[in-house]
């Protein structure tokens, strides 16, 4: 079950827990003034449990500034009074604790809740906006529940939130003010470019630029709605109307007035009649927490119908008939104790971080990606620095930003290499990813490594140590040796007996039938993978085509933009003296079942059937595939697969998917027609049947697609 409970943090006296009150409440205000704090979400839920608990034990010494009990930690003030109190939530962070809080729900409700609405917790600043006759007037901050901070000079910046609504009506919209990835993204290279220090993570940028005035640029922020009730001036009939409707319902009309809520994203705020199905939506929301586009720290639970939340009530800090169910942390502080310089495959010299070890969901971080040195230099990184680590789900942790408000002074620049740090050669510079001026040949094993593996030319045999081994040796230099190496070479190298090398050379052998997508794969260019490598190769059939092409013509392949192409046109370039020895070897430059594309002057100068006959090659399609049982369709592959797909790799299950004439596809969506889901497939299963899509098993898909397999 997601979630566990946050550790609270250790208070042993008086003084201690007068600390810890000044610490909270100092961190709480400077979030909600500026988007900064000295702690991190986890770090200040652990000191704010710790209070409470020497609270518990020692009611006859609590401070009046203890943040217990108030909104926002008591730290902030407002001067726009609320219409209703605009609460904070009560927490829960496991499973037992949420089925504690709905048997105290029940007792408050004199009945168990018969419904219930779950929804993420989206993580940015709780905002009111209020509507007067359809139109936008004023935006406010929670601030201490009774009043906010009047922050209408937003109003325009922030998407979700339309200046006028589908009907005149005067309404109060609650919701979140958040800022997503890209927004995010965007935001600090702005402010960097303004001489502003980047924002640590995009709640603080979220709600350091909400309260931000006449500043020389503006950074869009999205909304997300959560409520919405009457204010003074609204029609009676429709006073009543809110009045009674669940909350459910109140959200199904919020969205109709055109503003956005959680309906239309991959986590959609549900309904549950128990509280098992409420703990599965926990679940479900929190497998799918990492390929958000935006930040969630919870799930939310509400009583869902209007009757329950009236004989619930509320507290002076939170309403009795809603709860948040914590997530783990993703995001901590932590310090950056140095950078390494790694030299990758083909060249690439990548930075990594260093990191005070920190625990991360479950696990404890080291290291995190830093990305290239212009990241770098636009974040103004600095060796000593307290930096936001983020780490969600399988995704590689990355350092979003310096905390740049704890420096102390102390902090020194990161220095760059002057020279390949593997092989000592000079460094192109001329793109944001630096590359060793040796390309390839400076990470030879690791190149050849991977040019061997099972989802490039699968060379069985042929791992890292005998890789090594024939480098060192001189018999081997790039790709195309290994097709010239002889039975005498290998009997001449240490641990190398008759049976191996013979069934080395046979594997070399076979290697050269592999199609063309797969050698493509093994080629190592950059800035395609194996998915991109099998739609170069299905939309070309040829390698002469693909070589022929122009940055233009390979735009025509989908996922391969302005930027991607010239690149991969300056690789293939580089690369030419190797694929025509790969060539004349006779490894196999074409791929099976593909046709070419039409050409641009057709024979019959028909315009048209040019243009469509490229377009059926962009898709991926054959003459054979055309026909295929998976015929434009897009399927998604997850968990472990049995029968007579057991033995495939992931890659071999999306090469027999485009064989049969499908699309394969990482990721679930509305544009998805078909997941295939084996065992334990966990979170894409979950988002196929919330979007209603076809789910088949295993067996079932192998028969579909049985004239295409083997």
């Amino acid at each position: 079950m997601a979630g566990m409970t946050t550790p609270a943090a250790v208070i042993v006296d008086a003084v201690a827990y007068a600390q810890a009150v000044e610490d909270a409440v100092r961190a709480s205000a400077a979030y909600y003034a500026g988007g900064t704090s000295v702690l991190d979400d986890d770090a200040y839920d652990r000191l704010v449990r710790g209070i409470a608990a020497w609270e518990a034990e020692h009611p006859e010494e609590v401070l009046p500034d203890s943040p217990t009990g108030k909104v926002a930690g008591g730290a902030v003030e407002g001067d726009v009074p609320h219409t209703v109190a605009m609460l904070s939530l009560d927490n829960v962070f496991s499973a037992e604790e949420f089925t504690a809080w709905t048997a105290s729900l029940a007792r408050r409700i004199g009945h168990d809740a018969t419904r219930f609405s779950v929804e993420p917790k989206l993580d940015g600043l709780a905002i009111a906006a209020r509507y007067t006759r359809g139109r936008l007037e004023r935006l406010i901050t929670r601030g201490d529940g009774t009043a906010g901070e009047d922050v209408s000079h937003a109003i325009g910046t922030v998407e979700g939130l339309p200046r006028q609504l589908t009907e005149p009506v005067t309404v109060e919209v609650r919701g979140e003010v958040l800022m997503s990835t890209a927004q995010f993204e965007y935001a600090n290279e702005v402010r960097t470019q303004h001489g502003g220090q980047p924002f640590a993570n995009p709640r603080n940028a979220a709600a350091g630029t909400l309260r931000a005035k006449d500043r020389a640029y503006t950074v869009p922020m999205s909304f997300f709605g959560y409520g919405l009730l009457p204010l003074p001036g609204t029609d009676s009939a429709l006073v009543e109307s809110l009045a009674e409707l669940a909350h459910s319902d109140l959200m199904a009309r919020t969205g109709a007035y055109g503003v956005s809520t959680t309906a239309t994203t991959a986590v959609p705020g549900i309904t549950a009649d128990t509280a098992e199905e409420v703990l599965a939506r926990v679940k479900e929301i929190a497998a799918l927490r990492a390929e958000l586009p935006f930040g969630i720290d919870g799930i939310v639970i509400k009583a869902d119908l209007a009757a329950d939340q009236r004989a619930a009530g509320s507290g002076s800090r939170a309403p009795r008939w809603a709860i948040a169910y914590k997530l783990p942390a993703v995001e901590k502080i932590t310090r950056l104790l140095g950078v390494e310089w790694n030299v990758g495959r083909t060249g690439i010299i990548a930075p990594r971080a260093v990191l005070e070890p920190v625990e991360i969901d479950g696990s404890t971080i080291t290291y995190a990606t830093l990305h290239n040195p212009a990241d770098i230099t636009r974040r103004d990184l600095r060796l000593g620095d307290h930096v936001m680590v983020h780490r969600a789900g399988d995704v590689i942790p990355r350092v979003e930003a310096p905390v740049a408000h704890l420096r102390t002074g102390d902090e020194e620049p990161i220095v760059f290499p002057d020279a390949c740090p593997r092989c000592g050669s000079a460094i192109d510079t001329g793109e944001q990813r630096w590359r060793c001026a040796n390309g390839r040949n400076c990470h030879l094993v690791a190149a050849l490594s991977y040019a061997a593996g099972r989802d490039q030319l699968d060379i069985e045999g042929l791992g890292s140590t005998r890789v090594v081994q024939l480098v060192e040796a001189g018999l081997v230099a790039d790709l195309a040796d290994l097709f010239a190496l002889t039975r005498e070479q290998l009997l001449g190298l240490e641990r190398m007996g008759e049976t191996s090398t013979d069934n080395l050379l046979a594997a070399i052998a076979a290697a050269k039938g592999q199609p063309l997508s797969r050698v493509l794969c093994a080629l190592g260019v950059r800035g395609t993978g194996r998915s991109m490598s099998r739609r170069i190769a299905r939309y070309f059939a040829t390698m002469d085509l693909i070589r022929a092409a122009d940055a233009e013509t390979l735009q025509q392949v989908e996922g391969i933009g302005t930027e991607k192409a010239p690149s991969i046109v300056a690789e293939l370039a580089e690369l030419a003296p190797l694929i025509d020895r790969l060539t004349a070897a006779g490894v196999n430059m074409t791929e099976p079942g593909a046709t070419p594309p039409v050409p641009a002057t057709a024979a019959d100068g028909d315009a048209t059937d040019s243009d469509s006959g490229s377009d059926a090659a962009a898709d991926g399609e054959g003459e054979a595939a055309a026909g295929g049982p998976l015929a434009g369709m897009t399927v998604v592959v997850t968990g472990a697969m049995t029968g007579a797909l057991e033995k495939l790799s992931r890659n071999q299950m999306n090469e027999l998917i485009e064989r049969a004439g499908g699309r394969s596809s990482s990721s679930v969506s509305k544009k998805t027609t078909l997941v295939v889901a084996g065992a334990n497939a966990g979170s894409k299963r979950a988002k196929a049947e919330d979007l209603g899509i076809r789910l088949a098993a295993p067996e079932e898909f192998a028969t579909l697609v049985a004239d295409f397999l083997g």
